[in-house]
């Protein structure tokens, strides 16, 4: 197979016909153009270096310095918890969740595929709940295992 050479070159005017003529006939074939004008105005610049979400049910404190519990988001936790320990299904929980008023970061209903999604925050936020006074009751009301 034949390599390909390719150049780009800035176009400071219009393309004069001989111009592309003279290419030709060196061998060039025009594969692309590519255009651009000035914008209304400056777009959006995108993030540098590494940038990673806020893990569910925390925030960024009010002095900036370090990630501390979000109520909202942990109050869901805790509940899509409970229901899931009660062995409900993941459209059940859902269900709840948007029948008590409650959406995901993107102000969407639950479904079971964003609780799924979750499920590995969850884990890793298991242990802090489940060692907490407000857990220990609510582990009285469960059904014995037995």
């Amino acid at each position: 197979m034949a390599r390909k050479e390719r150049i780009q070159e800035p176009i400071a005017g219009l393309v004069r016909p001989d111009y592309l003529e003279e290419r030709i006939k060196a061998g060039w074939r025009l594969v692309g153009l590519e255009w651009e004008r000035d914008a209304a105005e400056a777009a959006p610049s995108k993030p540098q270096g590494w940038v990673e979400e806020i893990p569910y049910g925390l925030q960024v404190s009010d002095d900036c310095t370090q990630l501390v519990g979000n109520p909202a988001e942990v109050e869901i936790i805790v509940l899509a918890l409970d229901m899931i320990v009660e062995d409900c299904p993941l459209s059940r929980v859902a269900d709840e969740l948007n029948r008590r008023g409650y959406r995901t970061r993107r102000a969407e209903p639950w479904t079971p595929s964003a609780l799924f999604n979750l499920l590995p925050r969850m884990i890793a936020v298991g242990p802090r709940v489940f060692n907490s006074e407000e857990w220990m009751t609510r582990r009285e009301r469960l059904p014995k295992v037995g």
